[in-house]
């Protein structure tokens, strides 16, 4: 069985017992976090509508923090000594699927 949920404007697949890493989740780490299933599949069962999905439930456990690479940009104008150097890495939870109930 394995699911498709909705996370900071993202979908993942995720199936019980993977570790995913999500935009943060406002959230301590230790705590459970409930997740929007977006689609369900469980063997030759497909849940994806409005109706099916009433019932089902995708619950998790952060257990860390992450960072993702190193993005450096850089951005120039010509001709006016106008440059300017930056740097970003996203921050991210890890987060343990715990389980997925069809409902």
């Amino acid at each position: 069985m394995y699911a498709v949920i909705a996370s900071g404007g993202k979908q993942e697949k995720v199936a019980e017992g993977q570790r995913v890493q999500l935009e943060l989740l406002g959230a301590d780490e230790g705590s459970d976090v409930s997740l929007t299933p977006v689609m369900l599949v469980d063997g030759d069962t497909v849940l994806a509508t409005a109706d099916e999905l009433a019932g089902a439930s995708v619950t998790g456990k952060i257990v860390g923090r992450a960072a993702g690479p190193k993005i450096n940009g850089y951005t120039f104008k010509r001709r006016t000594n106008n440059h300017r150097r930056y740097g970003h890495r996203q921050k991210y939870d890890v987060v343990e699927i715990t389980s997925i109930k069809k409902g």
